[in-house]
């Protein structure tokens, strides 16, 4: 009797136990994390002891700076005489330049009313009388802010560029939707050219075609071509196989299936990667100016330099403004509904107007007496914002200590946690996490990522950029979520909020660093700051979106069991929003991560500073080998955020 009162408890207490260890190692994801500890603790004591248990040790490395200043050099020395750059790279950028400065002077030859009322008129055509009118203000605005040759010469740039990426991107694409074999070998291709960040590519193109349009131009197709292939192969290989089947059956040949069945059931695929490529080239236009492009982005570029809020703002106002309107023309109509022209009077007047600008406007410029300067009461305000935040708030202090605490509190002590982390921790972390949420498939393209950074000896200033990514993506995912609440529950709050994070999203990264700069100094606290407002209009819409379209049912039947709004939002909408909620954290770290390494010009250092540097000095080794760590960097930091369509069916 003793025995079985003593016993009973034990079991009692045990079972429950027992039971929930068991269901726990039911779940995919913990037995994966287990068979990676058991294997860490077998295979950890011998990378210990073979080569230690700090940074990447220097066994395992591989130097390909001499190699690589070897070939800047010879391009240096070769780029005048050698057959190479004469009779090829020469004629490709001739041609380049040609073509932007025919496109520039027709522009110019249009003048600003035919632009304004051409512009309105395609607008209207693709995609109704909004566009139209969206059109026509924006390059009025553009005109106002004495903006108005700038922006001629960033269009001029851009219609060369988006040409040769839609070109090229279709091209490819059509490849890759036809052939398996291509699919699969222009994939890793095209995940480098999107993963890769712009100021990597710009050094060898500098190198190779010297400073000016042509490179600015090619760096732009390199970074918005991927886009236009990507989705030109998906709808290609999306078609219906019925639909094929049924054509087939009629005697039609491969091509006559291509141009009759396949390309117009891909239309909104390839609608889609026209909206993509034309966004991704706009981005570049600051960018770009780093290597001698003109127009807004120069200016941009040059307010940087002087920390002008005033002057980037009126060059980064027309940009959004094309962005916008750029946005409109090309997705009307591109998910299927009808488009709205309105009467067919206003065509007629679209068109009578573009051919009454051609002949009447007399100037190529807007007219100098219509125009409104905005720098100097910008900059007014900027100095107010300066004088009263940057410091001696009662309380509070100024943003000068706030970024002091940010770096001192966060960022330093997670930058030195990850250096002083032993590599194969490291390496077993990363593997955990991606193979957590994705397939070994996903933890083995993490782990190689990884490894290749320390192998190319940046393991250091990988941690130190790591380190910035990871305090600036918590900060926007705390703000983002909080604010994708309010959002989905509120429609009003939604419309209010839907202008500024149009305009947040638009607007050029190099925009953020002016103002931030001013605000909180040079460092890595600015860095982040515009990393996180760049970051935050993407993480508020797919949450949000996400939160709203929880299945309704589930949200009725919670309310009728008396649950909270609390806890509806904990227990059924997060839950239900999972693949959303995780979209907006691995959009988080791709967007966070590409304004970090812009940083390096305000003083973020890491892996972004050897990059600006390599440019700067024409040092090839540096930038490329800086470049392709970073392109590592993004795709681990993908992988570990990104689960894959096969873990997320296994659960």
């Amino acid at each position: 009797m003793s025995t079985t009162s003593t016993t009973t408890p034990a079991t009692l207490t045990g079972a429950p136990d027992t039971a929930r260890l068991r269901a726990l190692l039911r779940r995919p994801a913990a037995r994966k994390v287990l068979a990676l500890a058991v294997a860490g603790l077998v295979l950890a004591p011998f990378a210990h002891a073979v080569w230690g248990s700090g940074g990447w040790p220097d066994a395992l490395t591989v130097s390909v700076d001499e190699p690589l200043r070897s070939a800047g050099d010879w391009i240096v020395d070769n780029r005048d005489s050698h057959w190479l750059f004469l009779y090829f790279f020469g004629h490709i950028s001739n041609a380049i330049i040609g073509a932007v400065h025919a496109v520039y002077v027709v522009l110019l030859a249009l003048g600003w009313a035919g632009v304004t009322a051409g512009a309105a008129l395609v607008a209207w055509r693709a995609a109704g009388v909004r566009a139209a009118v969206t059109a026509v203000a924006s390059f009025a605005v553009c005109g106002l802010l004495d903006m108005w040759v700038p922006t001629m010469r960033t269009l001029a740039l851009m219609a060369v560029a988006v040409a040769a990426s839609v070109l090229v991107g279709a091209l490819l694409g059509l490849a890759a939707g036809l052939s398996d074999r291509t699919f699969r070998a222009l994939r890793p291709v095209l995940d480098t050219m999107q993963s890769l960040p712009a100021f990597a590519y710009l050094l060898p193109i500098a190198l190779v075609f010297g400073i000016g349009v042509a490179p600015a131009v090619l760096a732009t197709v390199i970074y918005a071509a991927p886009p236009m292939a990507r989705l030109t192969a998906l709808g290609l290989r999306s078609t219906d196989p019925g639909v094929l089947e049924a054509v087939e059956s009629l005697g039609a040949t491969g091509r006559q299936r291509l141009l009759t069945a396949r390309l117009p059931m891909a239309r909104k695929q390839l609608l889609l990667g026209l909206n993509q490529t034309i966004m991704m080239a706009l981005s570049m236009a600051v960018i770009a100016s780093v290597i001698g492009a003109d127009g807004l982005g120069d200016r941009v570029y040059q307010a940087l330099s002087t920390v002008d809020v005033g002057a980037a703002l009126a060059a980064g106002v027309p940009i959004v403004l094309l962005a916008i309107v750029l946005d409109r023309t090309t997705s009307g109509g591109a998910d299927g509904t009808p488009v709205r022209r309105g009467h067919p009077a206003v065509g007629w007047a679209l068109a009578a107007a573009t051919v009454a600008g051609f002949v009447l406007a007399r100037s190529h410029a807007w007219p100098d007496g219509w125009t409104v300067a905005i720098a100097e009461p910008v900059n007014r305000a900027k100095d107010w914002m300066v004088d009263h935040l940057y410091s001696g708030i009662p309380g509070i202090g100024g943003t000068a200590d706030w970024a002091a605490h940010y770096t001192g509190w966060v960022i330093d002590p997670l930058r030195d946690g990850l250096q002083g982390l032993p590599w194969w921790g490291a390496v077993l972390l990363v593997s955990a996490l991606a193979w957590a949420i994705g397939t070994w498939r996903t933890a083995l393209t993490a782990v190689l990522s990884l490894s290749a950074i320390g192998v190319l000896g940046r393991w250091d200033s990988a941690m130190d950029t790591l380190s910035q990514v990871i305090a600036a993506v918590a900060v926007t995912l705390v703000i983002g979520f909080a604010v994708a609440v309010a959002v989905a529950r509120s429609r009003r709050t939604e419309r209010l909020l839907r202008p500024v994070l149009d305009v947040c999203q638009t607007m050029p990264q190099f925009v953020y660093l002016i103002p931030v700069v001013a605000l909180f100094g040079v460092g890595r606290a600015p860095a982040a700051a515009a990393a996180v407002v760049y970051a935050l209009p993407a993480v508020i819409r797919i949450a949000g979106e996400g939160l709203r379209q929880a299945d309704p049912g589930a949200m009725e039947s919670s309310t009728s069991m008396g649950a909270t709004g609390r806890q509806q939002l904990l227990q059924v909408q997060f839950p239900l929003a999972r693949a959303e909620l995780l979209l907006a954290v691995n959009q988080a770290v791709v967007l966070v991560l590409s304004v970090v390494i812009i940083g390096a010009l305000v003083g973020g250092g890491g892996l972004g500073y050897e990059v600006v540097f390599g440019l700067a000095r024409g040092d090839l080794a540096t930038g490329l080998v800086a470049g392709a760590s970073i392109a590592c960097l993004g795709l681990m930091l993908d992988r570990v955020t990104q689960p894959t369509k096969g873990a997320r069916d296994a659960r």
